[in-house]
C-alpha cells in the first residue's frame, strides 16, 4: 500500500513538474531572448545567448528610449492601482447591500451584474468607445470608471459568496453599539473581507495591467500604457525590433509577477472561504 501511494505521489510530482515547465517556458524564452541581438532571435529563438548573440542591456536601454517606457509605466501603474481600488471598494459595498437587503430589486441587480459576465467585450467595444468620447472618459481618470463597470460583475459575484458566510450576529451587535451603515461596513464588514478583497484585487490587477484593447480604444496613443507602448516597436512593412520588444515585455511582466507572488497565498484562502455558502 505504501509503495502504491509513493508511486502515485511520484507520478503526480512528475506531471505537475512538466505542467510547471510548460507554463514557465514562454516567460523563460522571452527573458532569454531579451539579451540577444534582434536578428538572432528569429533565427534561433530557443538557443541560449552566446558570445556572438549576447548584447547585454542594450535591448533594455533601446526599448525604454523608443517606447517612452517610464511614462507608459506611470500611466499603467496609475490606472491599475486606482481601478483595482475602485473595484474592490465599490463592488464590495454593492455585494454587501445586495446580500443583506432581500428584495426583488436587489435580486434583479445581482442577476444583471452576473449576466454582464457573459457579454463578450467585442459586442460592446465600439459603442463603449463612442460613448467614452462623448462623456469625456477618454483619459486615465475616465478609463477607471470604465474598468469599474467591466469588473463589477465578477467582483460582486465573488464578494457575495463570501459575505453570505459572515454571521448576521456580528453586524447586529455593531448596530446595537451605535454603528451607522457606513461605519458598520468599513469598521466591521470590510476588515472581515480582507482575504476575498485580496483575491479580487489580484485578479483585477492582472487583467487591468495586461489589458491592451480597452486602453487602445478609449485613450489611444495620447496616454500610452505599457501594452500600447510596446506595439510602437513595430515599424513599417512588418519590421520590428524583437530584442527591444522582448526586453519591454520582461519589464512589463516583473511588477505583476512580484505582486502576484507576494499575495498569491490569499487567492485560494479567499476562494475557499467564499465557497462556504452561496
Amino acid at each position: 500500500m505504501k509503495t502504491k501511494n509513493q508511486l502515485r505521489d511520484n507520478i503526480t510530482f512528475v506531471f505537475l513538474f512538466i505542467l510547471a515547465v510548460l507554463f514557465l517556458a514562454p516567460i523563460l524564452i522571452v527573458f532569454m531572448n531579451s539579451f540577444k541581438g534582434r536578428f538572432y532571435i528569429s533565427d534561433a529563438p530557443f538557443a541560449l545567448p552566446n558570445a556572438d548573440t549576447f548584447v547585454g542591456l542594450k535591448n533594455y536601454t533601446s526599448g525604454i528610449a523608443k517606447t517612452g517606457f517610464i511614462q507608459a509605466f506611470g500611466y499603467s501603474l496609475f490606472i491599475t492601482v486606482f481601478s483595482v481600488a475602485a473595484i474592490v471598494i465599490f463592488t464590495s459595498m454593492t455585494a454587501w447591500c445586495i446580500t443583506r437587503i432581500k428584495s426583488k430589486v436587489s435580486t434583479l441587480i445581482y442577476y444583471l451584474l452576473v449576466a454582464s459576465m457573459i457579454v463578450p467585450f467585442q459586442m460592446v467595444m465600439f459603442t463603449m468607445s463612442k460613448m467614452a468620447n462623448i462623456l469625456r472618459l477618454d483619459n486615465p481618470i475616465g478609463i477607471i470608471l470604465i474598468y469599474l463597470g467591466f469588473g463589477a460583475g465578477l467582483s460582486v459575484f465573488i464578494f457575495s459568496g463570501f459575505i453570505k458566510s459572515i454571521p448576521h450576529e456580528i453586524e447586529e451587535a455593531a448596530t446595537i453599539d451605535g454603528c451607522n451603515p457606513i461605519q458598520l461596513f468599513f469598521l466591521v464588514v470590510f476588515p472581515i473581507l480582507k482575504p476575498i478583497s485580496i483575491t479580487v484585487a489580484i485578479l483585477n490587477a492582472m487583467w487591468v495591467w495586461n489589458d491592451y484593447l480597452l486602453p487602445y480604444l478609449v485613450i489611444g496613443s495620447n496616454y500610452r500604457t505599457i501594452p500600447i507602448a510596446v506595439q510602437y516597436l513595430q515599424g513599417g512593412y512588418g519590421s520590428r525590433d524583437m530584442g527591444a520588444m522582448m526586453a519591454m515585455l520582461v519589464l512589463a511582466i516583473i511588477p505583476i509577477v512580484i505582486f502576484y507572488l507576494t499575495l498569491q497565498k490569499h487567492i485560494i484562502k479567499g476562494v475557499v472561504a467564499g465557497a462556504v455558502k452561496g
